[in-house]
């Protein structure tokens, strides 16, 4: 099987949770469009916390995110914002992962992406990082995508302006 990529286009960043909703890949029949839907709702963190945490719910489904959960959010956002913006395409150290709508993001499968039935577990470039991140979905009994796991927050190379060594 090969590699499929998909490219999910978001014209503008949400501000609200009605915003989010609003969006064409919110209706989670695409397990490649919640995924980019997580890096959508992430990149509000920094502006909005709660609706950034009530979108990734949206996205959770019947399972929302615990205070566990959160917390590692919180952790993950401390003097780093600009992680999620690295998946968007162009944004790169250079540009302090700064790019202008609307929004391309880059989601793949591999050969192993189906391997557990009724999870799929696609990936995600970051202009920051050398490998791609995964995003894990679980398909439910509606038919639509939820998120299930994401690990799209780990550390990547700071942005240009930030960066004295640069």
């Amino acid at each position: 099987m090969a590699n499929r990529t998909v490219e999910v286009i978001i014209d503008k960043i949400p501000r609200s949770v009605e915003e989010f909703k609003a969006l064409p890949q919110a209706s989670q029949t695409s397990e490649f469009d919640v995924a980019a839907l997580t890096v959508i709702a992430l990149c509000v963190y920094p502006e909005n916390r709660d609706a950034s945490l009530e979108m990734l719910n949206v996205l959770r489904g019947p399972r929302p995110l615990s205070e566990m959960d959160k917390q590692f959010i919180r952790d993950r956002f401390m003097d780093k914002d600009y992680v999620p913006r690295s998946f968007l395409r162009g944004a790169v150290p250079g540009n302090d992962y700064t790019v202008a709508a609307p929004y391309v993001i880059e989601v793949e499968e591999n050969p192993y992406s189906y391997e557990q039935e009724g999870y799929a577990k696609l990936y995600l470039k970051s202009g920051g990082a050398d490998s791609p991140r995964a995003v894990q979905l679980r398909l439910a009994k509606d038919g639509k995508w939820y998120l299930w796991e994401q690990f799209l927050l780990a550390d990547i190379r700071q942005p240009e302006s930030s960066n004295l060594w640069a």
